[in-house]
């Protein structure tokens, strides 16, 4: 084995064991583990940690699972290095990582990148249609219904329609102060 193939295999375990602890931690603070990732080495090393719930997460959710899985990583020190540890929410264009993901944002607009080119084409911006056994239904922008196979997707966003999402907000607003009107 190579040098680069051993330090391939030791971030995938490190990766890996990060994973199990940050999902044991998300289960007690009742939040789900979105993703989690090791991204540089030695020097640099990150450790990036997103988190969800319904309604949103907080500051105090994520400073609670910063706390608890900093505290677990130093415990058992297994990462070789200096590193740092980020907790955030996904955020409005979450990334997509899991079946799971797909199954539960169908119909919303996303953009997806894949390993190989289908039908020519690498890069998609449309709609999830639905997930079918190991593929992806995507309607694409330009080449229309694409099925694409999750093991073949690289990156994947959801993506926010911000023409729609002002229309909803100033319908909010319309309805609140429809609601909260009074009369003399």
């Amino acid at each position: 084995m190579t040098f680069g193939g051993r330090a391939q295999v030791e971030a995938a375990a490190i990766g890996e064991r990060i994973r199990e602890i940050v999902g044991r931690a998300a289960d007690e603070y009742g939040v789900e583990l979105v993703h989690a990732e090791v991204a540089g080495t030695g020097r640099q090393t990150t450790v990036r940690i997103f988190i969800d719930k319904p309604g949103g997460v907080t500051h105090a959710d994520c400073s609670n699972m910063s706390r608890h899985v900093g505290t677990v990583l130093d415990v058992e020190d297994f990462i070789n290095s200096a590193y740092t540890l980020e907790v955030s929410s996904p955020g409005l264009e979450r990334g997509l990582y899991q079946r799971g993901d797909y199954e539960r944002f169908a119909g919303s607009l996303a953009k997806l990148k894949t390993r190989d080119a289908i039908n020519g084409q690498r890069n998609f911006r449309g709609r999830i249609l639905r997930v079918e056994g190991e593929e992806v239904i995507f309607e694409d922008k330009v080449s229309g219904q694409v099925r694409i196979p999750l093991a073949g997707i690289a990156k994947a966003n959801l993506e926010i329609d911000v023409e729609e999402e002002f229309r909803l907000a100033a319908e909010r607003e319309k309805a609140a102060n429809k609601g909260g009107a009074t009369t003399e």
